[in-house]
């Protein structure tokens, strides 16, 4: 069995949100899982803490972080017509990314082979100077310029199999060639971007890879692009870490989305990224909640993902 850690705090849970998708039972949903399959128990117990000021600017303006810091305090409901907030968002928001930042600490560290992250709110959306889709910070972008900063890495490949195309994390990496992004998303589907033609710019023309999929696929094909598409990219490119923005509202039960993922699915296509770690980078893996948002197919489909991060690679 592999070494994969756990992070997560009751703390996720006080970003309150009233009627919303992205709510604080998504998390106890799959906690509650992972109890009663005896499964949390075998994991590591990672503390997530809270990431600062310099760390959130790797990726954000000092005007924004202190635009959503002051939203929270001053009662704000709404940064756009989908993104709540209450009074303790804000702190919320920074132990997410600090529970990201904590897992490529431990991973970086040989503390943990891989690691899940049960945060929230979720990130690939939120941009620079910008809130969306249920993000406030972009949790994923922050640990990749964290891990070049802090470990000293050079390649950091991003792989988004969330449904929804991770436009904040593509804006944040469009230009730059020292790290990879890959998503495969529903398109045309919110927020409208994530074209197959959108393979970055500039010096980073080319370390992106888009894969839009029309609603209805499921398992053979998802299954079917990450060994014909991502795996020869990613192989070429060489990463020292992957990161996963880990979205399962791409399942068949899911509201937000029309494919048709299978629980034992989201297993396969880990399975895929855990022998391509296993082949370019030691194994190092740090996975980061996005979407999901029917609570039985995400606790599910959570665990699905962990346990194959916990099993040695054939």
């Amino acid at each position: 069995m592999k070494r994969t850690g756990f992070v997560y705090s009751a703390e996720y849970l006080k970003h309150r949100t009233k009627f919303h998708p992205e709510s604080a039972k998504r998390l106890t949903a799959i906690v509650d899982y992972l109890k009663q399959s005896g499964q949390l128990k075998q994991l590591l117990s990672i503390t997530p803490y809270p990431a600062n000021i310099e760390q959130m600017a790797l990726v954000h303006s000092l005007d924004y972080i202190g635009m959503v810091k002051d939203s929270c305090r001053q009662g704000v409901r709404m940064l756009d017509s989908d993104t709540q907030i209450s009074h303790e968002s804000y702190e919320v928001a920074c132990l997410a990314t600090g529970g990201a930042l904590a897992a490529v600490d431990a991973v970086m560290q040989g503390e943990a082979d891989n690691v899940f992250c049960a945060v929230r709110p979720p990130g690939h959306h939120a941009l620079p100077e910008q809130a969306m889709g249920f993000c406030l910070f972009n949790n994923v972008a922050i640990a990749a310029r964290y891990a070049q900063k802090m470990h000293g890495l050079n390649k950091v490949l991003i792989i988004d199999w969330d449904v929804h195309h991770g436009n904040g994390t593509y804006a944040v990496f469009e230009r730059d060639p020292s790290v990879f992004y890959f998503s495969i998303h529903q398109y045309p589907h919110y927020p409208g971007t994530g074209r197959a033609d959108e393979v970055g710019s500039d010096e980073g023309q080319g370390a992106s890879l888009h894969v839009p999929l029309a609603g209805g696929q499921g398992d053979a094909e998802y299954i079917a692009a990450f060994k014909e598409q991502l795996l020869p990219a990613a192989l070429a490119f060489k990463p020292e870490l992957i990161l996963i923005s880990a979205g399962f509202d791409a399942h068949l039960d899911d509201a937000l989305s029309s494919m048709q993922l299978s629980s034992e699915g989201f297993g396969r296509l880990t399975d895929i990224v855990c022998r391509l770690a296993d082949d370019v980078c030691a194994g190092r893996i740090v996975s980061v909640l996005e979407g999901g948002y029917n609570l039985p197919a995400l606790a599910e489909s959570v665990s699905e993902h962990i346990r194959r991060l916990q099993e040695t690679a054939a």
